[in-house]
């Protein structure tokens, strides 16, 4: 987004990290008579005031009963309340099947699936329904990890699509199989993992499987807005830095805008050579 833009829209983008429990919901985008975890995110911030024009943006969709320990939607909104007390209002109605971890500001607009680097999956599944031996899982893991055509592990929706080629890591841990790549087709992770536990190409259960960490693309941690430290300024409420760069925003009392631009932008001048370059916004 330009920054004439920037300091002329009146939202923001917002990534939400969320957790949950997959047996708690019929599927994961919002669907007519089903609890989905979309469905569930709108209802309890539509009932605190948080709302948005367009859809819910996701870093990584699930299947039905497909738990998270870290998934991150992302919305771009007009709200202008604190987000840590957003946060634990919204947890303490949503009760333990869907949490808000945490909550980052970013530039808004943005096409955000594009902006994931990786998505990390766990599958856990009971050791007496393992066929395989340890040494077996940790050849076949080997045998399956790189880029190639990854079309023989995906359903009839998944061999549909254009691409099947996919990049992926996987491991056996104590904890089960991970799995690393940027992106998966459709039931991926769970076929992959009936073939390496069992031998049988068939997808096992999503209740074992979560999706445990997503890592964003470095230009996407260049958009996000945190409190800039150390800025204090006369007339400047509060300051914020987007990314690493030198670019700031900071925010004048409303109808205290021009004062703090300063006469033929006099002011605004001033703390550009100090700080670099400098969005104003009222608050």
């Amino acid at each position: 987004m330009e920054l004439r833009n920037l300091e002329k829209t009146s939202k923001w983008g917002y990534m939400f990290y969320i957790s949950y429990q997959g047996k708690k919901f019929q599927c994961f985008d919002e669907m007519e008579g089903k609890i989905s975890v979309k469905g569930e995110f709108r209802k309890v911030m539509h009932s605190l005031g948080f709302t948005w024009a367009k859809g819910i943006q996701q870093s990584g969709r699930t299947d039905a009963k497909v738990s998270a320990s870290e998934n991150i939607l992302y919305v771009s909104s007009n709200y202008t309340g604190v987000m840590e007390e957003l946060k634990e209002k919204f947890n303490k109605l949503s009760g333990e099947k869907l949490q808000v971890k945490a909550v980052k500001k970013t530039v808004p607009g943005l096409v955000f699936p594009e902006m994931i680097g990786k998505r990390e999956y766990l599958y856990t599944y009971p050791a007496k329904k393992i066929k395989h031996t340890r040494e077996e899982i940790e050849k076949l893991c080997s045998e399956l990890s790189g880029t190639y055509d990854v079309s023989k592990f995906t359903d009839t929706k998944g061999r549909q699509l254009k691409e099947h080629i996919r990049t992926v890591e996987v491991s056996f841990t104590e904890k089960g199989l991970r799995f690393l790549g940027d992106s998966f087709m459709p039931k991926q992770v769970r076929i992959m993992s009936g073939y390496i536990l069992t031998g049988e190409k068939t997808p096992l259960p999503g209740e074992y499987l979560s999706l445990e960490k997503i890592y964003l693309k470095e230009e996407m941690q260049d958009l996000i807005i945190e409190e800039a430290e150390n800025f204090e300024e006369e007339g400047v409420l509060k300051a914020e830095k987007i990314g690493n760069k030198n670019l700031y925003i900071i925010y004048a009392p409303k109808g205290k805008k021009g004062e703090l631009i300063g006469k033929n932008g006099k002011n605004i001048k001033s703390l550009r050579k100090k700080y670099g370059e400098i969005i104003v916004r009222e608050l």
